[in-house]
């Protein structure tokens, strides 16, 4: 098939969260089994010095002039050509938050040039003597490509992944006239949302199918505690509704052979983890205390993540053997809380503010256990990070957490199969108590080595999800064609029991 796959973020050119991994390894993973995919994102600043050797094409579109550049992901053979529009694009930092951490007042328009580009690009009105068969949009940015393909009599059949609902590109009605998008979307089954226009609502309306990053999430989101106010559409299309887990880059998060850190190891070598932990401590200054345990974290220190959990249970925490090391960035009030913590006990706590690729392979790896008590998580890459690095992950039952993390019960240690230490509610109680039991276990070598080589046996690589995402296309082929599957797809149930 061909696909043309639109994201506001790939990595390793422009990354803010996952959905950077997602669009820098899934388009690899689908090429690598003979689909001719091929990738568009706004030609940021750093985006465009990342590029390898970009060309630039000159065309034409509605009249005026639009400038591409053409090259390839790095380290594929995947075609990308990158939108140069410098008065929307041609910014340096976040991609969509200017210095003062307010969401750029142009966002709107910034956007839909990236959609009415796509657009075009489907179409082959720029001319460059390709049409895809699939669009793969992904997340609110590219929101307004399936309403405005619905106009095209010769329209690719569409795909919106949703990365995380709770990002949904709402403006008022006065950006809506200033688009000058079309009267008919105006309405509640469009983009009209509660008197604003929501970018994400025109994905989910519009698609042929929809997906989301695991399939927990996928049936949260059709509720109101999970659904940002979208349950009710969600739930009315949940036939074309099915959850996906996101996979990880296995060659880059390979404890094997990860540059990054300070001893290799695998599952049989598992004892050559302490190297890292020693290294991890060395960088982060804190002694090197057999007695004590490693948590980590890594992530965004936000209220989603649950990072206020943590913090109100820090004081609980010093009276046990443990040492904590934080990687992150986020809410102002959360990065001074910990930064006090870490100032106050500087032997037990480390935190980074900011976000540094290589400390956050270390903290991976020479972690003993990994904390992500989120209040939702779409899917998450860190407890797979994790997994795979044979670092015990602490979540909570949510999201993609629930899908890929099986609790250290009883019944799964009996039968081989726990990898982590799952908790249910998001309180600082649930979280402290999880804890609690993690150390039990780590305290029992035997139990705590099998948990280990578990988790770092599961298959978490882009090669399964990539065949799932070809048989989701195929779906979306037979519903634009108006004909009807024989089945409905069979993703959510399978990776269920992952």
């Amino acid at each position: 098939m061909k696909v043309l796959f639109v994201s506001s973020e790939v990595f390793p050119l422009v990354k803010t969260g996952g959905l950077a991994d997602v669009s820098g390894s899934l388009p690899a993973a689908l090429s690598a089994l003979g689909h001719d995919v091929r990738i568009l994102m706004p030609a940021y600043p750093e985006a465009v010095a990342a590029a390898e050797g970009p060309q630039e094409l000159s065309l034409r579109q509605s009249g005026g002039q639009l400038t591409l550049l053409s090259t390839r992901l790095p380290g594929t053979a995947v075609p990308l050509w990158l939108l140069d529009a410098p008065a929307s694009f041609g910014r340096f930092g976040n991609p969509y938050l200017a210095p003062n951490g307010a969401p750029w007042p142009d966002n709107a328009e910034r956007f839909a040039l990236l959609a009415r580009v796509a657009v075009d690009l489907t179409q082959d009105r720029l001319g460059l003597g390709w049409k895809p068969d699939i669009v793969h949009c992904n997340d609110w940015q590219t929101g307004l490509i399936p309403p405005l393909l619905s106009d095209e009599p010769n329209r690719p059949a569409v795909v919106f992944t949703v990365h995380n609902l709770a990002y949904q590109g709402l403006f008022p009605y006065d950006t809506f006239l200033r688009l000058a998008l079309p009267p008919r979307l105006w309405r509640m089954e469009a983009l009209e949302f509660y008197g604003q226009m929501s970018f994400i609502k025109g994905g989910l309306a519009f698609s042929d199918r929809i997906n989301t990053v695991s399939p927990t999430y996928a049936a949260e989101i059709q509720t109101p505690e999970f659904g940002c106010g979208l349950e009710g559409l969600l739930k009315s299309r949940r036939a074309h509704l099915s959850g996906i887990l996101n996979g990880i880059d296995d060659i880059a998060w390979n404890p094997a052979a990860d540059p990054h850190i300070a001893a290799t190891y695998d599952a049989d070598t598992l004892e050559r983890k302490q190297l890292n932990r020693t290294a991890l401590r060395q960088r982060c200054g804190l002694p090197d205390n057999p007695e004590f345990a490693v948590l980590g974290m890594v992530g965004r220190l936000v209220e989603q993540k649950g990072i206020d959990l943590l913090i109100d249970i820090l004081d609980d925490l010093l009276q046990l053997p443990i040492q904590l090391v934080v990687l992150g960035s986020g809410e102002k009030v959360f990065e001074r809380a910990l930064k006090h913590a870490a100032q106050t006990q500087p032997e037990r706590i480390a935190v980074t503010i900011g976000y540094d690729e290589a400390l956050a392979h270390l903290v991976e790896a020479g972690a003993d256990m990994f904390l992500m008590p989120s209040r939702f998580e779409p899917c998450g890459l860190n407890q797979l990070y994790s997994q795979r690095y044979g670092t015990v992950p602490i979540v909570r039952k949510v999201g993609g957490l629930a899908d890929t993390v099986a609790d250290a019960s009883p019944e799964h240690l009996a039968a081989g199969l726990a990898s982590g230490v799952v908790f249910e509610q998001a309180k600082p109680a649930f979280l402290l108590e999880a804890i609690y039991r993690a150390l039990a276990l780590y305290r029992e070598p035997d139990a705590w080595r099998s948990l280990c080589r578990h988790g770092m046996g599961k298959d978490f690589s882009w090669r399964r999800s990539a065949s799932l995402y070809a048989e989701l296309y195929e779906q979306a082929l037979a519903d634009k064609s108006g004909s009807r599957p024989a089945a409905e797809p069979r993703y959510t149930d399978e990776l269920a029991a992952v």
